[in-house]
């Protein structure tokens, strides 16, 4: 019994990472974050698997991202400045997590 209550566990955690994921993915796309970004090609600014490869490891990663997504930056990937966006704070924190989770 045991054995399959944990693995029903395991099963429910991967299914609402994917649910999370996508959600995430609609949510880029629809705040208009693939006009300058790919999940695996450069395009204005860097490929989000790029950013996911650079942040890596870094404890304050999503902090970082979810500013950078809200108040915009420039510097980090160049001189071409990455606009502030009109998101929330939960909404760049899911995003930067979603970003992230994309090595």
């Amino acid at each position: 019994m045991k054995k399959s209550t944990v693995l029903l566990s395991v099963a429910l955690t991967i299914f609402s990472s994917m649910i999370h994921a996508e959600d995430a993915a609609k949510l880029a796309q629809q705040k208009g974050c693939l006009a300058c970004h790919q999940v695996d090609k450069k395009v204005v600014g860097p490929s989000f698997k790029d950013v996911a490869a650079k942040y890596s490891g870094k404890p304050d990663a999503v902090e970082k991202l979810s500013q950078v997504i809200q108040n915009g930056g420039v510097g980090s990937w160049g001189q071409i400045p990455m606009p502030k966006n009109n998101v929330t704070s939960a909404e760049a924190k899911a995003l930067a997590s979603w970003v992230l989770s994309l090595k």
